[in-house]
């Protein structure tokens, strides 16, 4: 379980910024997702997340998570305010949702294709941010294929291993 102490906090509260949350579909760096999915899943777990329970889920530094809350909070993802712990803003929460569908495809996929659990995990962490859309959106339906034509799969399955 993760520990929970008071954020570290700043005097002003930090709130969306709704010009900036129009641009929301700017480049985001594999920090900035990792960020966000990270705090989708607290906020789902708890309803609130916290700097410091951010900082123990990712390894990181108080205030490294501190510095990128920030951050998403100028861009129009999250809503923070001192001593309250933050939340997504619904832009927020729409990034942090497809990042959590394309981990979730890739993951599939990688499990259908016969990849032990660790081994996808380790992939989709090395994979998931550098897919363009198109590619998760071919991911998608090759899943969605195999799930409903599982002879196909079992067909592809036969032909990798007689290589």
């Amino acid at each position: 379980m993760l520990a929970i102490a008071p954020p570290v906090c700043y005097k002003t509260p930090v709130r969306a910024n709704l010009k900036n949350a129009a641009n929301a579909r700017q480049v985001r760096s594999d920090s900035t997702e990792d960020h966000l999915e990270r705090m989708q899943e607290l906020v789902d777990l708890k309803g609130y997340a916290r700097v410091s329970d951010m900082a123990a889920s990712l390894g990181l530094s108080r205030s490294a998570v501190s510095n990128m809350v920030r951050r998403l909070a100028k861009r129009g993802f999250v809503n923070y305010e001192k001593y309250r712990g933050f939340t997504l803003t619904p832009e927020g929460r729409a990034v942090a949702s497809h990042i959590k569908v394309r981990h979730q495809t890739l993951a599939e996929l990688l499990h259908l294709l016969g990849l032990s659990a660790e081994t996808v995990e380790q992939e989709v962490e090395v994979i998931e941010h550098h897919l363009k859309p198109e590619t998760l959106r071919i991911f998608s339906r090759l899943v969605r294929f195999w799930h409903e034509h599982p002879q196909h799969l079992e067909t592809f399955l036969r032909h990798g291993k007689g290589k």
